[in-house]
């Protein structure tokens, strides 16, 4: 799957991908937000387990916990959306969605500029929104997705793409 094409091609060969809009990326996100986190309570269950026991189940966490807690999940977050939208460009969410994290191109990204942008939604997700919103520019990236050129496109069975693409926003 790759982005789609708003009809055949414009003048001079460019393709057209339509952008994904900020609303269809947080519907995405959120259920790719609980599936990780069904999937890190059920772990962290399996693993607090041991050590709940150990303490007697008297109620007292440790204060270390909920620290590694966070850092872990956050990992899993990154791991997650680094591996998925490297190998298909797309997270389960953006599968459900039909929407894609390309390169500036419409191809899929490579490793590199996906983990950036999985490093700002696992760990700076407020700020690299926000940021992105304060400084956005016409492909509606966050700030980390713009520092790793990827967009998010609508995706469609289409494949290959000349070399001039113009970039248009999907319609509300």
């Amino acid at each position: 799957m790759t982005s789609e094409i708003k009809g055949d091609s414009l003048p001079d060969n460019r393709i057209e991908l339509v952008l994904s809009k900020w609303s269809t990326r947080f519907w995405a996100w959120l259920i790719d937000f609980i599936i990780v986190t069904a999937a890190f309570e059920i772990i962290f269950a399996i693993a607090y387990a041991p050590i709940a026991f150990m303490q007697g189940f008297n109620g007292n966490v440790p204060p270390w916990l909920g620290g590694l807690r966070y850092a872990v999940q956050s990992i899993m977050f990154f791991a997650y959306w680094t591996y998925f939208e490297s190998t298909t460009g797309q997270s389960i969410g953006k599968k459900i969605l039909k929407i894609k994290t390309t390169d500036m191109a419409g191809n899929i990204a490579d490793v590199r500029s996906v983990a950036i942008t999985s490093f700002g939604k696992a760990f700076l997700l407020p700020i690299d929104v926000f940021l992105g919103w304060v400084f956005t520019n016409n492909k509606r990236q966050r700030l980390l997705g713009r520092a790793a050129n990827t967009i998010v496109v609508k995706a469609t069975e289409n494949r290959n793409f000349p070399a001039g693409i113009q970039y248009s926003e999907e319609e509300d």
